[in-house]
């Protein structure tokens, strides 16, 4: 296991790491329905409580943030570990958030039905160099219903003019990305744990038929007993999963080859962000057991757009 500092502990379930230029890092809480601060002394502040279940996060063109909003899970605990599971009691939709960092003010900029949508679970984000931003939609489970979200990957435009579902459906697509030059959007799947690639023609377009029967490249998927969650980017175009089950963070070239598996010592590793002068400090949220960890990385991280 690499060596890793743990900058904070007893987060609730954090996720959607963004390095901020003070050295903070700012998490979402899925659990407790919030926007955390994490300085680089471990110390903790609120920045936003937005309810639902807050998830993946990003800053966008505005010095805003950017945050998908789940709805909110049922959570089960048990041998010191914070898991979802399935759908909120009180599950008040998903949608996209617009949160001012300095005043803490949460606006919803899109919500389930806006522009012909459905909106379940907004996971992850991230932002193009034309300032629109993807993401994807996990869904829901329902056990009580016995269902599961048939779910797609969004383009949107930050102003409330523009959202479309582009790619349909998707096997509950998690982490998104984008390759260096923005010729390529990268999306895993959780529960099929496949890494797909997807060929970008035009802002918020991709190519049709890339792959067998639609858009998606299949580009990696590894055996074992594992589940993909949310992921960065290297400078040089590799993808780091971060990988549930044989916890860690799985590296993949853009040829779809394994180039090596960082593992860490919780079930639920769900995020990696890069940081630091030489954008070679990884920041990793152990979800699980509500921890901010920081190592340092083999290659740079790729800087993102804002």
């Amino acid at each position: 296991m690499a060596d890793m500092v743990t900058i904070t502990d007893g987060l609730r379930f954090p996720e959607g790491p963004v390095v901020m230029p003070d050295g903070s890092v700012i998490v979402t809480e899925i659990e407790q329905g919030k926007i955390t601060r994490v300085k680089p002394d471990g110390s903790k502040e609120t920045v936003a409580t937005t309810g639902g279940g807050p998830n993946g996060l990003a800053l966008g063109p505005d010095g805003k943030l950017y945050c998908c909003n789940n709805g909110g899970f049922e959570y089960a605990e048990a041998n010191g570990y914070l898991a979802p599971h399935g759908i909120a009691n009180d599950y008040s939709g998903g949608r996209i958030e617009r949160i001012d960092i300095a005043t803490g003010q949460v606006e919803i900029l899109y919500k389930s039905g806006d522009h012909g949508c459905v909106l379940r679970g907004p996971n992850d984000i991230v932002f193009d160099e034309h300032g629109g931003f993807w993401f994807t939609d996990h869904g829901k489970v329902d056990y009580a219903k016995r269902c599961h979200d048939i779910v797609g990957i969004f383009y949107a435009k930050i102003d409330g003019s523009h959202l479309e579902e582009v790619i349909f459906p998707s096997n509950n697509p998690n982490g998104v990305g984008l390759a260096p030059d923005g010729s390529a959007l990268y999306a895993a799947e959780t529960y099929t744990c496949r890494l797909m690639k997807f060929n970008i023609t035009a802002p918020g377009k991709v190519a049709p038929d890339a792959g067998p029967g639609g858009p998606g490249i299949p580009l990696y998927r590894p055996a074992g007993y594992k589940f993909f969650d949310s992921l960065a980017m290297e400078a040089n175009g590799n993808i780091c999963v971060a990988t549930i089950g044989e916890c860690g963070i799985s590296v993949i070239s853009p040829a779809g080859e394994l180039v090596e598996f960082v593992a860490t010592d919780d079930i639920f590793t769900t995020n990696i962000a890069f940081g630091g002068d030489d954008m070679m400090d990884a920041y990793i949220t152990l979800s699980g057991s509500g921890r901010l960890v920081k190592t340092r990385w083999n290659r740079p991280g790729l800087k993102l757009q804002y």
